[in-house]
């Protein structure tokens, strides 16, 4: 297991699986995203643009949106991003904008991945920040749950 990836980095990710699976069961794309501050989930969240009819209704955008209500503030700074797939451009923007400090996600995403697979948004230096990146945590029980949901619609 490579240094950057922590015991606690784990044990946080499948509480993002858990979200994900929640996601399934309710047919939207299983994508589960939670955010740490100070050693403490403030907030959980799966994709929704179904239930919503709302495109921007990703994981990462709902969760990033309970967080900064429950710090009062827009400024993410101290926080840590897991997610179960790579965040797409847009997601992965939000995140520069609400200046999270470290993201963690499962399994790349070579369709839509902006954090390294198509484009790197989150360490491209013309930006005034940047994020750390750590990927492959439980990228195999966060590909399957993809995988199958979409065999299941073919």
């Amino acid at each position: 297991m490579p240094e950057n990836i922590k015991n606690i980095d784990l044990i946080l990710m499948k509480e993002a699986l858990e979200e994900a699976k929640t996601a399934y069961s309710c047919q939207e794309v299983p994508v589960g995203a939670i955010i740490i501050y100070q050693d403490k989930i403030i907030a959980r969240a799966y994709n929704r643009k179904e239930e919503l009819q709302d495109p921007t209704a990703h994981a990462e955008i709902l969760a990033i949106r309970q967080a900064t209500k429950y710090l009062g503030s827009w400024h993410l700074e101290d926080t840590s991003l897991y997610v179960t797939l790579e965040p797409c451009p847009m997601c992965a923007y939000a995140m520069l904008q609400s200046r999270i400090k470290r993201l963690i996600f499962g399994v790349h995403d070579p369709k839509a991945g902006a954090a390294g697979s198509i484009i790197n948004i989150l360490q491209d230096r013309r930006f005034n920040h940047q994020i750390e990146v750590v990927s492959g945590i439980l990228k195999e029980e966060c590909g399957l749950i993809l995988q199958k949901f979409f065999q299941e619609r073919r």
